[in-house]
């Protein structure tokens, strides 16, 4: 254990800081940070654009792209929650982190991290209703309705981890403070404590059943009945304009989940651990703003018309 000084009230004992392991005796280490800061940069680049084309133009104030800005909005946290963190410890050379400025880390990533899980689920539904109920689908999806959804999710995700993150000041820190991961992780923390643990465990239980296990299979059950609904339809052009429409929603699903599923199988070493689950929580935030601007025709078009009124005025004085 590190040599640091420890607070002590009552029968619990608070280190004064965590020390974040990150990257240890890792080669080239500094240009894997070098390539985390570029994610970062076109992430918040990207889901800001995103935000600006959804909010200026009204001809996207619809359902689905409410979601999308509630998804952009989650990517930005998230990317500024977990990246310039890691980028300050390597920056600086000091892997120390305050007890409260480590309990404000994990509050940040966990629920930006829940809101995304919660954001996919619904855009999942609006895509389920889109194609099997189409007829109904503007008269149970509508602005109003994922008005109040986003609204609940972000009140009980907020209950939620602030209820975990509250949970973890009665805990008792008198063995170790050393946290092996690349920020302040829940689940490395309560390997650390010295007294009983166990209303954490359950909670935290209750938290992965609920953002990162039912999430998943919600999202399969929506594309089970979308796929039972794609083969009523007679024609294969039919059958493909309608798949069209959830080809952004899965890949963005896949970037997410797919990482975090094969972190838990592989169960890697400490650092490849690091190294892959820092760029499962950070690939996702750059990617998804690309894969929603490359497979909406509305968003592509709306670029191309900015950027041709913008790029019109030189046209017309190179042409003079």
């Amino acid at each position: 254990m590190n040599t640091i000084s420890f607070q002590q009230n009552i029968s619990i004992v608070r280190p004064e800081h965590f020390f974040i392991t990150g990257l240890t005796d890792t080669p080239y280490s500094t240009y894997f940070y070098i390539f985390l800061f570029i994610i970062y940069f076109i992430s918040i680049i990207g889901n800001s654009i995103v935000i600006l084309i959804i909010a200026l133009h009204r001809s996207l104030h619809s359902p689905m792209y409410i979601g999308v800005f509630n998804l952009a909005l989650a990517d930005i946290g998230e990317s500024n929650a977990l990246i310039p963190n890691m980028m300050k410890n390597f920056l600086s050379d000091s892997q120390y982190m305050s007890y409260n400025a480590c309990l404000a880390n994990m509050f940040f990533v966990n629920f930006f991290i829940t809101v995304q899980t919660c954001t996919l689920v619904v855009l999942a539904f609006d895509r389920f209703i889109a194609i099997c109920l189409p007829l109904r689908y503007n008269a149970i999806v509508n602005n109003k309705f994922m008005a109040i959804v986003f609204s609940v999710i972000w009140a009980f995700n907020t209950f939620m981890v602030t209820m975990s993150t509250s949970m973890m000041t009665r805990l008792s820190f008198c063995k170790s403070n050393v946290v092996e991961s690349w920020y302040c992780d829940y689940g490395r923390l309560m390997r650390i404590p010295c007294n009983d643990s166990s209303i954490n465990k359950l909670i935290a239980l209750l938290c992965e059943a609920l953002f990162l296990v039912a999430p998943p299979f919600i999202i399969v059950l929506s594309y089970v009945g979308i796929f039972l609904a794609l083969c009523k339809i007679t024609t294969w052009e039919g059958r493909f304009k309608a798949l069209k429409t959830c080809v952004s929603h899965l890949l963005v699903v896949g970037s997410f989940f797919l990482p975090i599923i094969c972190i838990m199988i592989a169960a890697p070493s400490a650092n490849a651990r690091i190294i892959s689950g820092s760029l499962s929580f950070a690939l996702p935030p750059m990617l998804n703003p690309i894969i929603y601007v490359l497979n909406t025709a509305k968003i592509k078009a709306l670029i191309r018309k900015v950027l041709n009124n913008r790029s019109a005025p030189i046209r017309a004085k190179v042409s003079k």
